[in-house]
Order: C-alpha cells, then sequence, then structure tokens
C-alpha cells in the first residue's frame, strides 16, 4: 500500500471516529455536568399561535433579554393550528434539554379536555415553568342596553329562559368558558351566538345584535374607556385596577367562578432542575423589570411573573375546572 494510501485510511478512520464520538455525545443522557454547561446553543421559543397575537406578543417582550441573560440566542419560532396543539405536540418529542421553551396562552389547560386529539398530559409531560401574566375576562353589554349590572342581567335571564343571547372570541376560548361557567353556576338558559372571531362578535355587540359579550379584559379595555361598551362583571378574583366600580362575579352573587387568560412558559418533562432553576431565575428577574412591566401593561397583560411551584398548582386547579365546564356544556371537538 502506498504512503497515500495509508494517509488517506488513517484520515477516514480519524473522521469516522469523530463522527461517531459526536453521535454518541448526542445520545448520552443530559446529565448534571451538561447542564452545568446549558446553554451552549441557540435556545427556540415556540409559539401555539401565529404571529401578532397576545401569545406571541408575550414572547416577543421577553426573548431578546432572556437571550442576553443567559448567553445565548433565543428565536422565537411562530407554530399555529388546531388551537395551539400542533406547536405543543411538536415540542413533546423533543428532548428534554432546555434548548425548546413552549409558550402557550390559556388553551393548554383547556385542549386536553376539548379536543379529543389533544394527545398529552398537562403536568406528566411537561413542567409548567412561568406564567407570564394574565388578565381576566369581562362582561359587557352594548351601551344602549337597559341591563346596568349583572344581577340585572341574571334575573331577565331567569325570568325569560332561553330568549336572552351571548357572544364570545370563539369556541373553546377561555370568554366562552367563562359564559358556560355562569350558565352553570346559576342555571340561567341563554343561547350563545357564533362568530369567526373577536372582530366580528365585537361588532355585533356594538350594534346591539346580542345581550352579552364575554371577552378578554385587554381586548376590550378602549371600547370600554370611551363608553361604547358597559362592563358588568370582571372573572378575577379581585376588582381590576383599571375598572374600580366594576363588581367581581362573587360580588354579584356567583360563587366559584373565576378566571383568566394567561400566557405561560413551558419546558419538557425530564429537563435537569439547574436549567429549570436557571431559567426560572432570568425570566423572574426580567419581568420584575419596571419598563417591561409597563410594556406589558400597555399590551393589555399585565404581569404576574409565577414561578414553577404557582404554576404547577394553576395547571391542576385549571384543568378539572374547564373539564367540567366542557363535559357539561358538551363542548369537545372532535
Amino acid at each position: 500500500m502506498s504512503n497515500i494510501s495509508v494517509a488517506t485510511c488513517y484520515v477516514r478512520r480519524a473522521l469516522l471516529a469523530t463522527m461517531l464520538g459526536a453521535t454518541a455525545a448526542l445520545c448520552l443522557p443530559f446529565d448534571g455536568a451538561r447542564a452545568q454547561q446549558w446553554p451552549d446553543r441557540q435556545i427556540n421559543m415556540v409559539v401555539c399561535f401565529p404571529a401578532g397575537g397576545g401569545t406571541d406578543i408575550a414572547a416577543r417582550l421577553i426573548n431578546t433579554l432572556l437571550g442576553e441573560a443567559l448567553g445565548k440566542p433565543v428565536i422565537v419560532e411562530n407554530r399555529g393550528g388546531a388551537g395551539g396543539n400542533i406547536a405543543i405536540a411538536a415540542v413533546k418529542r423533543l428532548p428534554s434539554d432546555g434548548y425548546t421553551l413552549l409558550v402557550c396562552s390559556s388553551a393548554f389547560v383547556v385542549n386536553p379536555s376539548l379536543y379529543a386529539q389533544a394527545a398529552y398530559d398537562p403536568l406528566k409531560d411537561f413542567i409548567p415553568l412561568m406564567v407570564i401574566g394574565a388578565s381576566p375576562n369581562v362582561f359587557v353589554v352594548p351601551a344602549q342596553s337597559e341591563i346596568k349590572s349583572m344581577p340585572e342581567f341574571l334575573a331577565k335571564a331567569k325570568a325569560n329562559p332561553g330568549k336572552l343571547n351571548w357572544t364570545s372570541p370563539g369556541a373553546g376560548t377561555t370568554p366562552q368558558l367563562a359564559g358556560e361557567l355562569i350558565k352553570l353556576r346559576t342555571g340561567i338558559e341563554m343561547q350563545h351566538i357564533p362568530f369567526p372571531g373577536a372582530g366580528p362578535a365585537t361588532t355585533a355587540v356594538l350594534a346591539g345584535q346580542v345581550d352579552l359579550y364575554t371577552a378578554n379584559l385587554g381586548s376590550m379595555a378602549a371600547l370600554i374607556e370611551s363608553g361604547k361598551l358597559r362592563p358588568i362583571a370582571v372573572t378575577s378574583n379581585k376588582r381590576w385596577p383599571t375598572l374600580p366600580n366594576v363588581p367581581t362575579l362573587e360580588e354579584a352573587g356567583i360563587k366559584n367562578a373565576e378566571s383568566d387568560t394567561f400566557q405561560g412558559i413551558y419546558v419538557t418533562a425530564g429537563t435537569p432542575q439547574p436549567v429549570v432553576d436557571r431559567l426560572a431565575k432570568e425570566l423572574t428577574t426580567i419581568l420584575s423589570r419596571p419598563d417591561i412591566k409597563e410594556k406589558f401593561d400597555r399590551a393589555g397583560l399585565p404581569v404576574l411573573a409565577e414561578g414553577p411551584a404557582a404554576f404547577r398548582a394553576r395547571v391542576q386547579r385549571e384543568v378539572p375546572m374547564y373539564k367540567e365546564i366542557i363535559d357539561k356544556a358538551n363542548l369537545r371537538i372532535p
């Protein structure tokens, strides 16, 4: 064999050994030593919905700052479809190494009961990492409506079973489920009028074509402030700072009906605790900044910054709550 052939053979063996070593490294468990070196490459932040919505806005308000804190870029990737299920399923299949974060709304706790094809367990398959923020839903009536309060609406609904109607931004949204929860807690009958999105639904209520509209407070703030819609109750556990004169549902006599729409961040189950702790620490620091809180306020999403323990408790509480609503209202989507 010539010297050139021998040299070529050694080079090929060296390249093969390098490739096998790299492959073996990728297959190694994400142990403590590797966790300490995390992150050593780009992190992806997968958003459950298309660009421009509340979940996307929440992700883009923090991704650059999180990247600066971690020393590696954090890139937002939108994977909309099936009410958030496409993104959730995609992230679920990825390694539990902290290099992919899932950003999703309250759909994360709603979908397992709403969709027959939502093949994930909210607690077994994911670690709830951080609630970025949340805002309550609000019940509004047209400005020209004779109804001035939630007790008045309930009294009229009870006196006219099935004759009053209401709408929401869409089937399975937390505003619709808030309305269904009112029906369950009070026993009233009212007809849900479906519209293909928040825009048409808002137009209908402004025109007085529906008696009641349930929507996220952030999306209704300008119309309420201008006097075009009248708020009669909020779904928070206490009066909302921007609507101090609007009672909560409990104050209106409706118990156990609190709900909101939150935006949260998750990692897949099995992600090493040091990685979870680091992410939670950096996110808490970012969300505590006054300038970031101001930006979220302007986006209609007041910051909560609930860490892993509080977030897990929220998921444990809300999954069965929404299941009860969906099952009793027969809202399941095939």
